[in-house]
């Protein structure tokens, strides 16, 4: 049975486990392994991921099958809007299929809801399968976006918005 649950920061080196396993497979072929290693390394160390759960409040959140996690997301709110973003979510290849991804989101509606937001937002590579995810989910594409993450590399983006 899956288990969903709000992620301490003792849960970071776990989140950084589990993207450095998920993220080649969902990445390499449209990132390239340079850029790969490049945005691990930018957005998943520790420090990173501490950052972001201190300073810039996102809120983690963790899903475990039989205490061994399997996936992790990430959320938290725009600015001065009734919207939140979705920074992360991600469930390892092998367990792909089994409405993790989609059990974790309806999480993260269901907590956002509380606050009173009507609208979650998340950005998507453009050439990232799990586009027919989020749209298949009633995520709508409202533009592009080209990110500059540095070292000449960019971020190729769909943003993405699901009103409720």
């Amino acid at each position: 049975m899956i288990k969903i649950r709000p992620a301490q920061i003792t849960d970071l080196p776990t989140i950084h486990d589990l993207a450095h396993e998920i993220w080649p497979s969902a990445y390499l072929e449209i990132l390239g392994p340079e850029q790969l290693k490049y945005m691990l390394n930018r957005m998943y160390s520790l420090p990173s991921l501490e950052h972001q759960l201190s300073v810039l409040n996102h809120s983690f959140i963790l899903a475990t099958e039989n205490e061994i996690p399997v996936g992790f997301a990430s959320y938290s709110p725009h600015e001065n809007e009734d919207s939140y973003h979705l920074n992360k979510i991600y469930v390892l290849p092998n367990q792909q299929g089994k409405n993790i991804g989609k059990q974790m989101l309806n999480y993260v509606i269901s907590e956002i809801k509380k606050t009173g937001a009507s609208t979650l937002q998340l950005n998507v590579n453009r050439y990232n399968k799990a586009l027919q995810f989020y749209q298949k989910l009633g995520f709508k594409i409202i533009r592009k976006e080209d990110n500059d993450i540095g070292s000449g590399y960019f971020m190729n983006d769909y943003v993405l918005e699901l009103q409720f």
